[in-house]
């Protein structure tokens, strides 16, 4: 008992640390944003672009990891509604776009017709597809593409990169999802975790959310594909 009650103080210390960290982050960012409009207009340097993404991929981490805590007592609400898919993209696009312009990414996304609507927690699946997005961001060459469609009665958000994509042994063990930390790309698997504990989240006449990912797609690279029942 004294050991799990250490265990759960050391959590919430973390969580708590997290938070702080989260909230300083968000300072440095408004105050270097806040720099760069009053130095003379130049070109974008390649050190702004790594800054602009090591911003965004911190603070997704970080996101992600008050997520997974929350996940982990039970405390993370889920506080579904309908939104329109046109609109959510583009506010998704939209606070990644200094990224995509200093590292040259075109970013662009369809959604079809047919599915005007999804039905879930906007901040949730927000956090979700902003991790995504980062790592698209981290692997693409030029192009991503995010695109909405509808399969067996569920929404699908599909996100698509034109770099080498996904390695063969996540493809093949990504219902693992925590794989251990790979050394060459030091990922760890825990963003496909995150992004499948809150698919799972959202059910629906028996029905759970799912991700899945492949390569291919219309761009050839990377393919991220989050289900919505």
């Amino acid at each position: 008992m004294i050991e799990k009650q250490q265990a759960l103080d050391f959590s919430t210390v973390i969580a708590s640390t997290v938070h702080d960290m989260k909230n300083s982050l968000a300072m440095l960012m408004q105050a270097h944003a806040q720099w760069l409009a009053r130095l003379p207009e130049q070109q974008n340097a390649p050190e702004q672009g790594v800054i602009d993404y090591q911003f965004a991929h911190l603070n997704g981490m970080l996101v992600q990891l008050l997520g997974l805590y929350k996940l982990g007592i039970n405390q993370l609400p889920l506080q579904p509604a309908y939104h329109e898919l046109d609109d959510f993209i583009e506010a998704q696009l939209v606070s990644h776009q200094d990224v995509f312009k200093s590292r040259g990414i075109s970013a662009a996304y369809e959604v079809d017709p047919l599915s005007p609507l999804g039905f879930f927690d906007r901040e949730l699946i927000a956090s979700v597809l902003a991790n995504c997005i980062n790592n698209s961001i981290r692997h693409a060459r030029h192009a991503l593409l995010i695109s909405v469609s509808d399969e067996e009665g569920q929404v699908v958000l599909s996100i698509n990169d034109d770099g080498e994509g996904y390695p063969q042994g996540m493809i093949e063990r990504q219902a693992d999802y925590v794989q251990g930390i790979n050394q060459s790309s030091g990922s760890t698997g825990l963003g496909l975790y995150f992004a499948g504990r809150i698919a799972e989240l959202h059910q629906r006449n028996g029905v759970c959310g799912h991700t899945r990912i492949s390569n291919g797609g219309p761009l050839g690279g990377g393919l991220f594909k989050l289900y919505l029942p």
